[in-house]
């Protein structure tokens, strides 16, 4: 009988970021070859790896300020892509440090309740889904609100999500009123003794008017029954957006207290240097984020890690 071996292990998030990002990756790779490919380094190099870095989706102002580290001492010098890769890494990664927190529930407050926005396509449902295995896993009971009432979709989706996570889900037919909805929610978990509340809400473009006013309204009523709450309320971006992504950040700002972003859809892009963007201009925290559709593809943020997958470095 023929023997064919032990399977080969899972690959590890790192080696399923670093695979996601392969897109991002060789293409900041291929600028780097480019400029400094047996060239020594003078103000023409140093532009044009400005402009590789901007292309890179890193954002303008970060670009310069990283040009002008790698060109900090060493012009009329040769630098190898290598070297430049390890400086990229160390640089992006001090950036990212800054915004790398987890999302913590402050048991003091009950149910802590988690706000979840974001523009249509972001995969903000399904996040939330895995938000809440992670929490039931580590033995928080928690809740869901069905808030996006607008897609029958969404509330079919989060209600399988509350079967896989044993998590109780509060929903109403489509149309109903979110707010209304986000209200009983949060009561409901006071009577059961939820942990957590999760609510979803109706995927929005940042430039209606009328959808961004309800999730202020959704505030407004989730403060009458807590007027700490929401507790979190988190972003959810994907990243193949690229720079759109900039301004989806400054508009839901702009609407609701934002105090942490999600980034999806990590794998097979190449706009993932759009994270550093983000972190060098809004600082806000980076809880989690995706590279795939299973459970465990989304991850705490990493910021070392995920320098080091964006660059190439070692």
């Amino acid at each position: 009988m023929r023997d064919f071996g032990e399977a080969p292990p899972p690959e590890t998030f790192f080696e399923r970021l670093k695979s996601g990002l392969s897109r991002s990756t060789a293409g900041l790779s291929d600028s780097l070859t480019g400029v400094f490919t047996k060239r020594p380094l003078d103000k023409e190099t140093v532009a044009e790896f400005e402009e590789a870095l901007i292309r890179a989706d890193l954002g303008a102002a970060f670009a310069s300020k990283l040009a002008a580290q790698v060109a900090s001492g060493r012009y009329d010098t040769l630098i190898s892509t290598r070297e430049v890769r390890d400086i990229l890494s160390a640089e992006i990664g001090k950036v990212l440090k800054k915004v790398e927190k987890p999302l913590a529930i402050d048991r003091d407050k009950k149910p802590y309740v988690i706000l979840v926005a974001g523009v249509n396509g972001t995969g903000k449902t399904t996040t939330i889904g895995k938000i809440a295995r992670r929490l039931t896993d580590s033995g928080h009971k928690v809740l869901l609100a069905a808030g996006d009432t607008f897609r029958a979709a969404a509330i079919e989706q989060l209600t399988v999500w509350g079967e896989r996570t044993k998590s109780e889900v509060v929903s109403r037919p489509a149309g109903s009123d979110a707010a209304g909805l986000a209200f009983d929610a949060i009561e409901q978990a006071r009577k059961t003794g939820a942990d957590v509340v999760l609510i979803d809400t109706a995927g929005r473009l940042q430039n209606k008017a009328g959808l961004m006013g309800e999730l202020e309204k959704i505030v407004r009523v989730i403060k009458k029954l807590d007027a700490t709450a929401p507790h979190a309320t988190l972003l959810v971006l994907d990243a193949t957006t690229g720079q759109n992504a900039l301004s989806q950040v400054e508009v839901f700002k702009a609407t609701v207290p934002l105090t942490g972003l999600v980034m999806t859809k990590l794998d097979g892009t190449a706009k993932g240097g759009i994270l550093v963007a983000l972190a060098e201009k809004f600082g806000l925290p980076v809880h989690f984020i995706g590279v795939g559709e299973a459970a465990s593809d989304l991850q705490p943020f990493d910021a070392q890690a995920f320098a080091n997958a964006l660059t190439g470095a070692s």
